[in-house]
């Protein structure tokens, strides 16, 4: 291990929000790998909504840095019904927690936006000079928009206060621990239960939303995790910077791999009435290698056997 890194973080104070979920479980223990002091809100303690319970957790635990990975997420259904809620909860956490984190002189703070806040039609690769030129895809427009509006607070506090925050622009995770709800889940551990409860039940087929037409990229969630402990340390820049891991499949082809990796021989139903979301996702990734020198490591289809073994082992799926 790398003794630069051992000697930033020891005994370094760090709040994670959403610490005990998906991405914050792998991004808590690289912290205590690296000797780090952390503390994670407890949701039913917490309600970060609410600026008197950001307060309470700021005098129960003062932290050197906020890492801010809570966030209400999903895939397009779930966006679509939930396009108040999505705009209400992300905005009300990250503002609030910003200016806590602000008024109490908090040395550094780290904000996790999205992917979904870039224009509808971004020239792919997106970067991150095309963030304002247009507005987002409608389906999860509320989401991206209440995750951009942190941006401009992040710059602003920057100009005003000299409050050094930074803001990761991340694309859809994948790997073990993800969240396979299909209310809320997204394309690839949805993709990952249907054929495994499709092969389950005998089915012989899968329905699909859309077209298949539509590109998307992932980052493979331990990346994500070394990414951002990597920009905590070096960056110390408002403008946003992607994170990804500049690979760009077509959701028919990925539909295609995962059940190959899964084993489901059945047909695939596309079903064009629902909508496709973005038309092309993919980041130019060149920024974050350049200022603190993050590039991703682990393969799509590595990380898609991990995800789908994992998968495996965890819901007792006979091999």
């Amino acid at each position: 291990m790398n003794n630069k890194l051992v000697n930033f973080w020891a005994d370094k104070h760090v709040a994670v929000t959403g610490g005990a979920g998906f991405l914050g479980s792998f991004v808590v223990k690289n912290l205590k790998e690296q000797k780090a002091d952390v503390f994670i809100p407890k949701i039913e303690d917490y309600d970060l909504k609410k600026s008197e319970d950001i307060k309470r957790m700021f005098d129960a635990y003062p932290p050197d840095m906020v890492i801010h990975l809570a966030a209400s997420v999903g895939g397009i259904g779930a966006n679509m019904k939930n396009p108040g809620k999505f705009f209400y909860d992300n905005i009300m956490m990250g503002v609030q927690l910003m200016e806590e984190a602000r008024l109490r002189n908090i040395a550094k703070f780290i904000n996790i936006g999205t992917i979904c806040s870039y224009p509808k039609f971004t020239p792919v690769p997106f970067k991150e000079e095309n963030l304002w030129d247009g507005y987002p895809e409608e389906t999860n427009a509320p989401y991206g928009l209440a995750k951009k509006m942190l941006i401009v607070q992040s710059q602003a506090y920057r100009q005003q206060y000299n409050f050094n925050s930074i803001n990761l622009l991340q694309v859809n995770l994948y790997g073990p621990r993800d969240n396979f709800e299909l209310e809320s889940s997204h394309v690839i551990p949805a993709l990952i239960k249907k054929c495994f409860d499709a092969i389950n039940k005998n089915d012989d087929k899968i329905i699909i939303w859309g077209t298949g037409k539509p590109t998307r990229e992932f980052l493979y969630v331990e990346d994500a995790a070394a990414g951002i402990l990597l920009a905590a340390e070096r960056y110390n820049k408002s403008e946003p910077i992607n994170l990804g891991s500049g690979f760009e499949i077509s959701i028919k082809n990925l539909v295609e791999l995962i059940a190959e990796y899964t084993g489901f021989k059945g047909k695939v139903v596309w079903d064009t009435e629902k909508p496709d979301g973005q038309p092309r996702r993919c980041l130019d990734v060149s920024r974050a290698e350049k200022e603190f020198g993050f590039k991703a490591k682990t393969s799509f289809e590595e990380g898609l056997k991990k995800t789908i073994g994992w998968y495996k082992e965890k819901y007792n799926v006979p091999r």
